[in-house]
């Protein structure tokens, strides 16, 4: 039973993570870390799937290893999370929705800005 929720748990945040690069409002790597993590006590071979892919793969293994976010992941985050609050405001999304946004993006950039990186 306890597998099968860290199944489910895996392939939702592998979902979110997906709809996350079309999305501006979903993160991708928080969901695919999730996701990593959820297979990793669910799913040996998805799990190796995740960590040998060429695309994700090599963060969720340094994250894995070494607790590292390289400065290109840094970056792209926070321009997504930049971005992402522009088109808030470019939609007229009404002040509480963009409060919340801000106070979202605001803990996730502080988390992701206070990991080391290579």
């Amino acid at each position: 039973m306890t597998r099968l929720i860290w199944f489910i748990i895996g392939g939702s945040s592998l979902i979110l993570g997906t709809l996350g690069i079309f999305l501006p409002l979903l993160p991708t790597v928080p969901f695919y870390l999730l996701a990593a993590f959820g297979f990793s006590k669910s799913s040996t071979k998805i799990h190796s799937w995740m960590l040998n892919h060429r695309v994700f793969g090599p963060d969720i293994r340094s994250w894995n290893e070494n607790r590292v976010i390289h400065r290109r992941a840094k970056l792209m985050a926070s321009a997504g999370m930049i971005g992402s609050f522009m088109l808030a405001l470019a939609f007229s999304v009404p002040l509480k929705y963009i409060a919340i946004q801000i106070i979202c993006f605001a803990f996730v950039a502080r988390f992701i800005w206070k990991q080391k990186e290579s």
